[in-house]
């Protein structure tokens, strides 16, 4: 089509169809016993859930960036990533082994797409690509979380591509966010479906890859990505380095995040999962203006952000705190 608008709303109104006809054919009573999410020392939810989201989402949205023309990288290495998911959830495999699939993952595509880089450059970038798949998968954890965030993120990334001019990286964005809007359908609290691994870590890939070719055909600074998912940024590696302080099995599932904190502080999925995309809209909209606004008033802004989210993590911690005063024996 040679109208972007009309491109826009066909391809995402074909991709959410297709990705939500694929899940409530994994919610049938002869599938949804696929992939069972058993309650864990992680988990927030008290009984079986499927975790077959991805299977819904990728292919829906696989087929939405083939038909707007996006990298074909993309779409190999997201698909690549949601089948060692599916594999792993089929038959559990080491830890080693996911992580070591991730960095390929992440190391083909810097190789792929940047290929005038120093090493040193693309070492980086493929370590930022890997962290960007873990922690995503990280904050897969509570009803409607994942889902809303990408919806959120990926419409900023594609009205920034579009403000940039760059059709291709709009439209492949809208596609990501159409394919987990029809997942939202099926998560947002009281969850019937969760995304699993197939879903997650895909999407994490995804959201550093188009990030990081926004920044490399001009489309954004490099801060952008980075602030635009900055609650997943943010609550992932802030809870892993106190884990690394405390010298803690950062490998091993738990639930010290801060997002799993307010629930079980009494926080409900539903109001956590309305909170976090205020938040997700507030660093979206200050990203969105602070492209079009001098580098001094960029870095006041982003600043001020800053300090809203340092406010935000110390009244999580009081709660916390007063939480496990009154209730000592609680996870």
């Amino acid at each position: 089509m040679r109208d972007p608008s009309a491109a826009s709303i066909f391809v995402t109104a074909l991709v959410f169809a297709v990705s939500f006809a694929l899940l409530r054919l994994f919610l049938l009573p002869a599938t949804r016993r696929w992939f069972l999410d058993h309650p864990n020392q992680r988990s927030l939810h008290a009984s079986p859930v499927p975790r077959t989201g991805g299977l819904g989402v990728v292919p829906g949205l696989a087929m939405g960036m083939l038909i707007v023309g996006s990298d074909v990288v993309l779409v190999v290495l997201s698909v690549g990533l949601m089948l060692l998911s599916v594999l792993d959830d089929w038959k559990p495999l080491p830890a080693s082994w996911r992580l070591l699939g991730h960095l390929g993952a992440a190391a083909a595509f810097v190789l792929i797409c940047f290929p005038r880089l120093g090493w040193i450059e693309l070492t980086l970038l493929a370590f930022a690509v890997a962290w960007m798949i873990n922690l995503y998968n990280f904050m897969d954890g509570a009803d409607g979380l994942a889902g809303g965030m990408t919806v959120i993120g990926f419409c900023a990334y594609a009205a920034a591509a579009g403000l940039a001019g760059t059709t291709t990286l709009a439209l492949t964005s809208l596609c990501v966010a159409a394919a987990a809007a029809a997942f939202l359908k099926f998560n947002f609290p009281p969850a019937r479906m969760f995304m699993g691994d197939s879903g997650s870590i895909p999407l994490g890939f995804l959201a550093a890859a188009v990030g990081l070719l926004g920044w490399h055909d001009g489309s954004w600074p490099l801060w952008f990505p980075l602030i635009v998912f900055a609650p997943f940024v943010a609550d992932a590696s802030v809870t892993l380095a106190r884990r690394v302080l405390r010298r803690e099995r950062v490998w091993q599932a738990h639930r010290s995040h801060y997002y799993q904190r307010l629930v079980l502080s009494g926080w409900s999925h539903r109001r956590l999962a309305v909170g976090e995309y205020g938040l997700m809209l507030l660093t979206g909209v200050v990203s969105l203006l602070a492209l079009r606004t001098p580098g001094l008033v960029q870095l006041l802004m982003l600043g001020l952000l800053g300090v809203v989210y340092l406010v935000l993590a110390r009244a999580i911690d009081l709660r916390w705190q007063a939480a496990q005063h009154r209730a000592p024996d609680s996870p």
